[in-house]
């Protein structure tokens, strides 16, 4: 059986690493490419690995840089020429937006290098975060810093001392007002911070943290381009047609 293909995320660090390196330099045995492999075997995404041996070993990384050769306009030999789909999407997306790419790249690590959060991380799924721009892990990780009951419930008492009302903050719904006592104190909450800004050390706080009702929830993680005000914008945007 072959190894699963690769995930955004790995895809992502490996770009990462091939824009600090130059071209003589990958090769199986420069010591970068090995310290990613055995980082790469460390990612909660993959629970099955046929063969541990090959998994993401130094000559498949080293494989997929030369992959990013043959895609690379800037560079003049060939490379090689089994680049996928998504190798050519990610790297089209982030070649002239290499801060970010380098902000994602060290969020996963330093998400994947906290053993305990690591494991806390592969136990949440969802099924939108195969497309979401800064993979999996960190999009495991705000769902993770989403579900933390007590500052979940520290949030929902301090909007309902100040308004007396849990109402989302892009459209305005109550589900009080909608479903009655079977509505109350029920909400959602949705984490503000950039997932590319997202700490393992980082604690949350109730400012971090917005009030939303679960379809505009929805539509926040849809795309990571969207944030409370670009949403609660196209809303109204809407309704005044």
């Amino acid at each position: 059986m072959r190894n699963p293909k690769w995930h955004r995320d790995e895809i992502i660090l490996a770009l990462d690493l091939y824009f600090k390196l130059d071209a003589g330099n990958v090769h199986s045995k420069n010591q970068q490419i090995l310290d990613l492999s055995k980082f790469l075997n460390k990612l909660p995404i993959h629970p099955n690995k046929p063969d541990d041996n090959k998994f993401r070993n130094p000559n498949g990384v080293s494989l997929k840089l030369s992959n990013f050769l043959s895609i690379d306009g800037n560079y003049a030999g060939k490379g090689m020429s089994s680049s996928s789909k998504l190798d050519r999407e990610i790297f089209e997306e982030f070649k002239n937006d290499r801060i970010r790419l380098s902000q994602i790249a060290t969020s996963i690590k330093a998400a994947v290098t906290d053993s305990i959060l690591r494991e806390s991380v592969a136990l949440v799924s969802d099924e939108q975060e195969e497309n979401v721009k800064e993979g999996q892990i960190l999009y495991r990780l705000h769902k993770f810093r989403e579900r933390d009951r007590k500052i979940i419930e520290r949030k929902k008492a301090s909007s309902l001392k100040r308004f007396g009302r849990l109402e989302c903050e892009v459209c305005e719904f109550d589900f009080y007002e909608k479903y009655g006592t079977m509505g109350y104190g029920f909400i959602e909450c949705h984490h503000k911070v950039p997932l590319y800004s997202l700490s393992s050390v980082t604690e949350t706080r109730t400012d971090d943290l917005a009030l939303v009702c679960a379809n505009c929830h929805r539509m926040l993680h849809r795309s990571g381009s969207l944030n409370l005000e670009t949403l609660k914008t196209a809303i109204e945007l809407l309704r005044c047609r």
